[in-house]
């Protein structure tokens, strides 16, 4: 069995703070094959690596990412909230590879400059003020970048993955030959035999669903789909994905995998 491709939830995400260049930089030292990333648009129509609607969790900022413009959100901290700031301190202060706001454009900048192959894995998030846009913004942005018609060859493979079925039929409408993932919560009553939506052959199955529906992941696979599963840390859990036969493991912290699977 060929050993599963391991992506780096948000960078290495356990060790560093979430979306920050730092965290996509170790990941990349560390091996992984990919990186995992979500983004939204800002007020301004910028694409940024942020997870949550709020900016309350992850900087020093309030409210909504899309009601910020760039700059906005360029002044603020995103990086002192992590664990790694408080072991900083009284070492040399954290830079700004730490604490920015980490542009989607400044991650393919730095994924292009990787010198070896790098995968990536870019979550739309919705529900979203802006809808469609952020399809249409961020295949735009990839489309300059060169990175729509991916060939076997090319360095930098971008997919794309959406828990919202509409997203990934945007994507399929607006770049044809883009992969994609439909993730998964919760087991839709529409899934049936395996079939997965808007040409979609990845399915991206949480961690939690995978342990409750033992047979998901062989019939998916049997169905002539990929999985990755999300998110993925704990040691008896990457023996569960393991041993169901997973093609991609997104986890917060790479290292770790890559060491169990002897890489």
């Amino acid at each position: 069995m060929t050993a599963p491709l391991v992506f780096a939830h948000r960078g290495s995400s356990y060790d560093l703070p979430e979306h920050t260049l730092a965290a996509y930089l170790r990941a990349l030292d560390e091996g992984a094959d990919g990186l995992e990333c979500d983004v939204r648009l800002t007020r301004d129509g910028h694409l940024v690596c942020v997870h949550d609607r709020r900016l309350d969790r992850t900087s020093n900022g309030r409210g909504l990412v899309s009601a910020r413009t760039l700059a906005e959100l360029e002044a603020l901290d995103f990086g002192s909230w992590h664990p790694a700031a408080a072991v900083a301190k009284g070492a040399a202060p954290l830079d700004e590879s730490h604490t920015r706001l980490l542009t989607l454009e400044r991650l393919l900048d730095a994924v292009r400059s990787a010198g070896r192959p790098v995968r990536m894995l870019i979550e739309t998030k919705h529900p979203s003020r802006h809808r469609g846009d952020v399809e249409r913004r961020l295949v735009a942005l990839l489309r300059r970048h060169g990175l729509t018609e991916p060939g076997p060859d090319d360095p930098v493979q971008v997919t794309v993955m959406s828990f919202s079925p509409l997203a990934v039929r945007r994507i399929r409408e607006l770049a044809p030959a883009l992969p994609t993932v439909l993730l998964l919560e919760v087991l839709p009553r529409w899934l049936r035999l395996g079939r997965l939506p808007f040409g979609s052959r990845i399915a991206g199955p949480g961690v939690e669903l995978v342990r409750a529906r033992p047979q998901l992941v062989p019939a998916l696979r049997a169905a002539g789909n990929s999985v990755y599963v999300w998110t993925v840390n704990e040691p008896e859990d990457l023996e569960l994905v393991l041993a169901a036969g997973v093609d991609g493991v997104i986890t917060d912290r790479p290292a770790r995998t890559l060491a169990r699977l002897g890489r």
